[in-house]
């Protein structure tokens, strides 16, 4: 029966005036909650805790949202957002979400392709680390633990300022969080050389979902190989890593060229494919390729980006004897620092200052979506000519292509979570962004990079049809907020982890039974699974 008019407007005023004190006091009741269970020797979670009403909390929920496709006002927020100084405060934030039954996300850096450490349909918190990021770096040891809050940039300035002959095998983004780059594999241009961050990893500070800290031996192998690729945000929260430094000499060399495909791109590429995951260990040659939309000129062009472990005078005799098709002069090859090196792959000009790499915000933040291929046999030249065809006519895309060969060949599938190694020629990223607001703009991208994902599928990885994780992708299938069944968290944790992927949920079963850390591609746990009725288990 439909309530009267007269009795609906004192109704609705009603329920204006209690629900701000319904509010209050659930803030109330949650601060109570992760005061009680914060180590009173830590400075107060109330400081570093931040409700919708607080005037930090836009700032810092934006603050490290890297793909503006979730920073739109329809955009899922959570209920409040924890920045831990303390790892006491990491604890009370696990065992208050448990008992208030919240969805707990984590964030380390925020470049998270499509937003999955802070957004979520369900009533979410998410715990913050950028105010966790220590690096303690120990040359004795050659040796640095780092916390998951730092990011890359500050990694290797660190680094830089202790020693000219060591380095670590990470991203070329320096904005990178430590956290969700590591637990994912963290993938780099040293990585022919010494494989990729994870196989460096030694030890790690894990909080479980018991809120108990674990070292290494603590949390036992099974889940130390977990997360060291698997994704840390599936077993608990990582607080800080231990990792192996690498020597590296006191001078690298790089050069960077780019050729359109009336300059020959084409056969440079195909030749590029022959080369480059055989040529010397000490030299990484990436691809970036665009196309190029100009009044004057439309084509489509590759440019190709090196570092080199060696002098400049070895660096052109290598690249002359096994790529001449690349026509690059003496000139091209320049010497610098390591720690320079990674301000020119970061297209800095030379001579800017290392302390830029402190900066934590990237220059400008854009809508983007992107994807991952893995490549194991050449593609014909004709094929290649197709695809830069292809490109030149959806006009944004862009695709990288990134070597394997050298040390990623070395190290067997199952040593890490992380499965793509020996038999992979290269890696695809696929890539499109945009400055135009809303979803129309929006799907229109997404479908172009969807349309050239699809267009490779000739040319790429099969059964499965891989996908890099630090490329999280929802388009490879989600189910929920991490409540899919084996049968459908496999369709895309195959493609992530392959023959691993039996395995991790072994680990997930063991460790979080009750699937509290849990996100759309999050590894399921059969446990919990099967208490939930949804079907057959493992």
């Amino acid at each position: 029966m439909a309530i009267p008019t007269s009795l609906l407007i004192p109704i609705l005023t009603t329920l204006l005036l209690i629900l701000p004190s319904m509010a209050a006091a659930s803030h109330h009741t949650l601060l109570s909650c992760l005061s009680d269970h914060s180590s009173p020797s830590a400075s107060p979670i109330s400081e570093v805790t931040f409700f919708p009403d607080n005037p930090s909390y836009s700032p810092v929920l934006n603050s490290y949202i890297r793909n503006l496709r979730f920073a739109s006002p329809t955009t899922p927020k959570p209920l409040f957002i924890v920045a831990p100084t303390h790892i006491s405060h990491i604890q009370a934030s696990i065992l208050c979400c448990r008992i208030h039954a919240l969805e707990l996300r984590i964030r380390s850096g925020g470049h998270d392709y499509d937003g999955l450490s802070y957004v979520s349909d369900s009533p979410f918190v998410i715990l913050d680390m950028f105010n966790l990021r220590s690096v303690d770096v120990d040359i004795e040891d050659e040796s640095a633990w780092v916390d998951s809050g730092a990011t890359l940039g500050e990694v290797y300035f660190k680094i830089a300022e202790k020693s000219k002959i060591h380095g670590f095998p990470a991203g070329v983004c320096p904005t990178v969080g430590v956290g969700g780059h590591l637990s994912g594999a963290g993938y780099g241009n040293l990585m022919r050389k010494f494989g990729v961050s994870v196989d460096n990893v030694v030890d790690a500070l894990i909080v479980d979902s018991n809120g108990r800290v674990l070292d290494r031996e603590s949390m036992g192998e099974d889940l130390f190989w977990a997360i060291r690729g698997g994704g840390g945000a599936s077993f608990g929260v990582i607080v800080s890593w231990k990792f192996k430094l690498v020597p590296l000499p006191e001078t690298v060399s790089v050069f960077r060229i780019e050729k359109t495909m009336e300059e020959g791109a084409v056969d440079m590429l195909y030749k590029w494919q022959e080369v480059a995951d055989k040529i010397d260990e000490n030299l990484f040659i990436r691809v970036v390729i665009l196309p190029v939309n100009k009044k004057t000129q439309k084509t489509a062009k590759a440019k190709f980006i090196s570092l080199f472990l060696g002098s400049a005078q070895k660096l052109y005799s290598l690249i002359s004897e096994t790529l001449p098709e690349l026509g690059v002069k003496a000139e091209d090859c320049l010497e610098m620092s390591w720690i320079e090196s990674v301000l020119f792959w970061s297209n800095y000009p030379i001579g800017t200052p290392l302390n830029v790499l402190l900066e934590r915000q990237p220059n400008s933040e854009k809508f983007l979506k992107k994807k991952s291929d893995y490549v194991q046999e050449p593609i014909s030249k004709a094929d290649l000519e197709g695809m830069l065809r292809k490109m030149m006519e959806l006009k944004r895309p862009a695709l990288t292509f990134n070597p394997y060969g050298g040390k990623m060949s070395e190290i067997a599938e199952s040593e890490t979570p992380f499965p793509h190694r020996a038999g992979n020629k290269y890696k695809i990223q696929y890539s499109v962004t945009w400055k135009e607001e809303g979803e129309e703009a929006a799907d229109k991208n997404v479908e172009l990079i969807r349309e050239l994902y699809e267009y490779m599928t000739p040319h790429v990885s099969k059964s499965p049809r891989s996908a890099y994780l630090n490329y999280r992708d929802v388009d490879l299938g989600v189910n929920g907020n991490g409540n899919a069944s084996y049968w459908e968290a496999s369709q895309w944790g195959r493609k992530y982890f392959k023959g691993n992927f039996d395995r991790l949920v072994e680990v997930k079963t063991m460790v979080d039974p009750g699937n509290f850390f849990r996100y759309e591609q999050s590894i399921p746990s059969a446990a919990a699974y099967d208490c939930n009725g949804r079907g057959e288990s493992l």
